[in-house]
């Protein structure tokens, strides 16, 4: 019967399920890994780092992308669980604000780590720039190049991470004992069309900023994009910080200055954190990862 069953497979051109014969052997060693997306330099570098790592430690990854989308995050979340993947590394969509499907994960003892927009720190351990502290830099660095009125275009402030540039723009401006204006903080979506409409509601402002802190790079090249179409001088008109890696900021013009995240570093610390869990640390930890600042043209009055 069992050469029977092999004359068949071999006529239909069957190929065993490498998912289903790790099962069988007990020892999948896959890890999944779900990200907004994969186009932008900020998670190809975190995955860059994700996998280098996983492969040395002899786990295969597989990468999934939500798009933003709470029911894409949910829907790769069932389908890594039902592949049996050893371990989950999540950045969460925009969309995210129910966290019923991370509590599953906990409940099934599937290990969770969770990168730049993370939640429920006190559930799962998470890698993170230091988003106030680069927020507030930023700030200081366009005050000091002569800037006096500075506003500031976000996400969604449900966003942990917005909430957190937001906080380190506005110590800065305490701290300069500057009087914080509501109608210069715009936080809508992270997106570009977004950031054009943020900016435009910024400059259309009877008294509009002589500068602009935008936390992401859509963002701050949204901006760059409506402060032209308006005929006005960057930085000369209104100065400008974003947040890119520097490939990209190199390639606009003016370049532009940004706070540049050590993406690579925050995948392997991700990954690290992961593994261990896989083998048995269930110690929650935070690790903020530092950011950097780099001056380039658009910051300098």
């Amino acid at each position: 019967m069992c050469e029977k069953a092999k004359a068949i497979a071999k006529e239909l051109n069957y190929r065993p399920n490498p998912f289903a014969m790790g099962l069988r052997k007990n020892a999948p060693k896959i890890i999944g890994v779900i990200v907004p997306d994969i186009v932008t330099h900020f998670y190809s570098s975190i995955l860059s780092g994700i996998e280098d790592t996983a492969v040395a430690a002899g786990y295969f990854v597989i990468i999934t992308t939500s798009h933003e989308s709470f029911e894409d995050e949910k829907r790769n979340i069932e389908n890594l669980t039902n592949m049996r993947v050893e371990g989950i590394i999540l950045c969460l969509s925009q969309e995210t604000t129910d966290y019923n499907h991370l509590l599953k994960l906990k409940e099934l003892n599937v290990p969770l780590v969770l990168f730049d927009r993370v939640c429920l720190p006190q559930l799962f351990s998470s890698v993170i720039a230091d988003e106030a502290g680069s927020a507030q830099m930023a700030t200081r660095h366009l005050l000091e190049n002569g800037s006096k009125r500075i506003g500031f275009i976000g996400g969604a402030n449900y966003l942990e991470i917005v909430s957190k540039r937001k906080h380190g723009y506005l110590e800065a401006l305490r701290e300069a004992k500057i009087p914080i204006e509501k109608e210069l903080v715009v936080c809508r979506k992270i997106d570009y069309e977004e950031g054009k409409r943020s900016t435009e509601i910024l400059l259309s402002s009877p008294n509009p900023p002589d500068a602009i802190l935008a936390m992401n790079d859509q963002l701050a090249f949204a901006a760059m994009d409506v402060i032209r179409s308006r005929g006005l001088r960057i930085p000369q008109d209104i100065a400008i910080v974003g947040y890119a890696d520097p490939q990209h900021a190199n390639y606009v013009t003016p370049k532009l200055t940004t706070m540049s995240h050590q993406t690579h570093l925050m995948g392997k610390t991700a990954c690290r954190l992961l593994i261990a869990k896989i083998k048995g640390n269930n110690e929650v930890q935070q690790i903020i990862v530092s950011t950097l600042l780099q001056v380039r043209d658009s910051s300098r009055k």
